[in-house]
């Protein structure tokens, strides 16, 4: 594939992406608001706990299956062995089945001990069976997503994501519509069951279109003889990121499960626990994590490129690629930072009609600029393969994140955990960055990539602060963001031709 397909794919691909992450985004936020409108701060509060066990249980089924199919398909199509991928496939979804089954029978066993001690005896059993049922599928479906992101045909789960988001609204607002007046806990079973239908739907159109793609894509027969050693490779990756995976996910269960528990050591009561975790996790960090939709998409297709500039060494265009990539996201993560830091009011007011939610928003907005760039970090150390490291990374990020919540929640309460969450994204960050410049030289860039977009962010809340009226409707709001952004590519355009300009003077 020339250079000038591969940008194009990997451009389509990425749009194909975001759009979907929009679309998803948008209506996920919409129900998000309607749901935590309609059942309260305290049952979101309970429903994070839930779904805090039920991603450690995703984690256990899906044990990086998903990074797993893409790489080895990706290596075995970029030597042509499209037969090779074909089998590779196929022994991934096979795996995955067991690692679903499996996972699903520890839940069951283990359920109640999950709802006593993890979930505060407020929740029975029967929302753990559900989640057990759904997790077969959703291991499936992580290693068929691994083959579309390989091969480059992202829009076939896309339409998937996008249906089983709609699927989802549609059956939880209807189960909950029956079930809200029994109380907080068939609210948040409500919840559950939806997502748990949603995502057994989507296995089944996600697994026919890839029945139909693979007798098409992969129909090609090597000239070369095909050695079948991929369960060994399958297990050689899987393996290693599944238990540091799993070391990851349980601390990050028990760094969520502790948070209500600590406090309520500070003196806040059960029920004022769980809605103070419920606005901060449950609402903040969903409006803070909108934006990351673009970052999100266009670093899951970093995975299979820099796989294949790996496998040939090309650490000279890993370089170039990846210097690139951390000037635009920088600069995307500043202006989503100025956004957040100059409307935070307007957005929580607008949004979720509660002032709260918009002074945490504002005090957390710093935090995007770690978290977005990270997230590109993890994802080309990934296609470096580096996945066990950024794994061992997230394992010394949640100990110390665990540390520090049992000692300064019972002090400083909810601003503990604020603190705490910049002192886990910086350390994650610092770390990552530190493994990419070790693996690959990539050096940090400070002027290119922090000064001169500070710069930009703060001559840009000047100018709107200077021109836009305070008055908050969700139509001026709207008219705001897009002011803001306009005026940040604006400057950040002057900035650049002066530059240019300066250059050619000094050459000249």
């Amino acid at each position: 594939m020339t250079n000038i397909r591969r940008l194009k794919k990997f451009l389509i691909n990425g749009m194909i992406l975001t759009i979907t992450a929009l679309l998803m985004n948008i209506i996920g936020i919409s129900f998000n608001t309607y749901i935590a409108n309609k059942i309260g701060p305290e049952a979101i509060g309970l429903y994070q706990l839930v779904m805090s066990v039920y991603f450690f249980f995703i984690t256990l089924a899906t044990s990086g299956i998903n990074l797993t199919a893409t790489k080895i398909v990706s290596e075995e199509i970029a030597k042509n062995k499209y037969s090779g991928a074909k089998i590779a496939i196929r022994k991934c979804i096979i795996f995955s089945l067991i690692l679903g089954i499996i996972s699903g029978i520890i839940i069951l066993f283990s359920s109640n001990f999950i709802c006593t001690i993890c979930l505060h005896n407020r929740m029975k059993p029967l929302v753990l069976y559900f989640i057990a049922t759904a997790l077969p599928f959703i291991s499936m479906s992580a290693a068929i997503n691994g083959y579309f992101n390989a091969i480059r045909r992202v829009s076939k789960s896309s339409i998937v994501k996008i249906s089983e988001q709609i699927v989802l609204i549609i059956i939880t607002s209807y189960i909950l519509s029956i079930l809200l007046p029994n109380g907080i806990e068939y609210a948040c079973i409500s919840l559950i069951l939806g997502d748990v239908i949603a995502e057994i739907l989507s296995f089944f159109i996600l697994f026919l279109l890839y029945l139909n793609d693979k007798s098409k894509y992969l129909n090609t027969k090597s000239k070369e003889k095909i050695k079948n050693n991929y369960t060994a490779r399958i297990l050689k990756i899987t393996i290693p990121l599944a238990l540091s995976s799993y070391i990851k996910s349980f601390l990050d269960t028990v760094k969520r499960l502790l948070i209500p528990s600590r406090l309520e050591t500070y003196g806040l009561s059960c029920n004022e626990a769980l809605a103070k975790y419920g606005i901060l996790n449950g609402m903040v960090l969903p409006i803070l994590m909108f934006p990351s939709i673009l970052i999100v998409s266009f670093s899951s297709l970093l995975i299979p490129e820099m796989s294949e500039y790996n496998a040939t060494n090309n650490y000279i265009k890993i370089r170039n690629i990846s210097h690139r990539i951390f000037k635009i996201a920088f600069n995307f993560s500043f202006c989503i930072f100025g956004i957040f830091n100059n409307f935070s009011s307007e957005l929580g007011i607008l949004i979720y009609n509660n002032n709260e939610v918009g002074n945490t928003l504002y005090i957390l907005s710093p935090l995007v600029i770690f978290i977005y760039i990270d997230t590109i970090i993890d994802s080309i150390l990934k296609g470096l393969n580096e996945q066990v490291n950024v794994v061992k990374c997230n394992i010394i990020d949640l100990f110390v994140s665990i540390i520090c919540i049992y000692f300064f929640l019972p002090i400083y309460g909810i601003t503990g955990y604020i603190i705490v969450l910049f002192i886990s994204e910086i350390l994650n960050f610092s770390i990552s960055m530190r493994i990419l410049y070790k693996k690959a030289k990539i050096k940090f860039n400070i002027k290119e990539w922090i000064i001169y977009p500070f710069i930009y962010t703060i001559i840009t809340s000047i100018i709107i602060r200077l021109l836009v009226s305070r008055k908050i409707t969700i139509y001026l709001l709207i008219i705001k963001i897009l002011l803001f952004i306009i005026i940040y590519l604006f400057i950040m355009l002057i900035s650049k031709l002066t530059k240019s300009k300066l250059l050619f003077v000094k050459f000249k």
